[in-house]
């Protein structure tokens, strides 16, 4: 597999954040309540003129700078999102239009909150290629488009963000991609879906009066199961590369509740201090949950290149994965 390097991460959230209290106007809750079961204090949402796509051309331009290269160096543009602008065309296209590039491809791909896994893995499958040395994936969602604000067992839990990374074929050994794996089940697709809006159930005067459209979530089982998928998936990463967790400097794993954090941290022994939680400021962030984990403890110093990462992620699907990254 070819070497590649993490050259640059950039990620965005809008301005507005919706803290606990302000919820406790919209729905019958409380900052108490949300707190204990899930650990979220405030989460950001987009204006209604902002788009996944805005969303993501900003955390883009972030990752771009912080990489130092021309924009026109990027020979490819995927972007994994649950919230596309529009079914079609891709929301990639359309990042790429407002990034000012041409001629080169673009395309998104679906792995809900596992889509940062799946992206590592689709780069660099295509970075094999000697099409493609420069590549930028983009995970990013406007979830509050498809939150039902009347419904408190999900409403709370997400919010709106983006996090891009530039990767490019290592110039010598050593990888910033160690490894990744990636998995499925689509036995448990009705635990965790938008029902209608696509094929199966197109968009009608009858689904948007059942409130169909928006995200449905059993969430017992998809607890249960993030925790399970999760845990399983990290034992075997790190098996598959002979690694113990001593040799992980931070696990960042997706931040959808720090109850599923912490039970996976007491199941698999994992030190408290080694893992990074930031679900208290931005809720469940889908795919860019673990890019701008990883941003926020870069820009506090905490993580710093050099160190080894592992991510574990479970998603909508479902879907899971984890990659072992190290930043160069």
């Amino acid at each position: 597999m070819t070497n590649i390097s993490i050259k640059g991460v950039g990620t965005y959230v809008p301005d507005r954040i919706l803290t606990n209290d302000d919820l406790s106007k919209m729905v019958d809750t409380s900052d108490e309540w949300i707190v204990t079961r899930s650990g979220i204090r405030e989460r950001h949402i987009a204006r209604p003129d902002e788009s996944t796509s805005d969303l993501c051309v900003k955390a883009a331009e972030r990752a771009i700078k912080d990489a130092n290269i021309d924009k026109n160096e990027i020979d490819l543009i995927i972007v994994g999102t649950s919230s596309p602008d529009m079914l079609t065309p891709s929301t990639a296209v359309i990042v790429q239009h407002k990034l000012g590039l041409r001629d080169i491809p673009a395309f998104d791909f679906g792995a809900a909150c596992s889509g940062f896994q799946y992206g590592l893995d689709i780069a660099r499958s295509m970075m094999v290629n000697p099409s493609y040395r420069t590549v930028l994936l983009i995970c990013g969602d406007k979830l509050s488009s498809i939150l039902d604000w009347e419904d408190r067992s999900t409403c709370v839990l997400f919010g709106d963000g983006a996090g891009a990374m530039i990767l490019r074929k290592a110039e010598d050994s050593q990888s910033g991609i160690i490894d990744v794996i990636i998995s499925s089940d689509g036995e448990y697709a009705p635990i965790l879906n938008v029902p209608a809006g696509g094929s199966m159930e197109p968009a009608s005067a009858a689904t948007v009066q059942k409130r169909r459209h928006f995200l449905k979530m059993e969430g017992r089982e998809v607890f249960k199961l993030a925790i399970q998928k999760m845990s399983d998936v990290i034992a075997l990463i790190l098996a598959r590369n002979n690694l113990s967790i001593d040799q992980i400097d931070h696990v960042v794993p997706h931040q959808a509740n720090v109850r599923i954090i912490d039970a996976i941290a007491e199941k698999l022994e994992i030190p408290r201090q080694k893992m990074r939680i930031t679900v208290d400021k931005f809720g469940n962030t889908s795919a860019s949950s673990i890019l701008l984990a990883i941003d926020e403890n870069r820009r506090n110093g905490t993580i710093k290149n050099g160190d080894v990462i592992l991510t574990p992620g479970f998603g909508a699907g479902l879907t899971w994965g984890a990659a072992i990254i190290r930043l160069l």
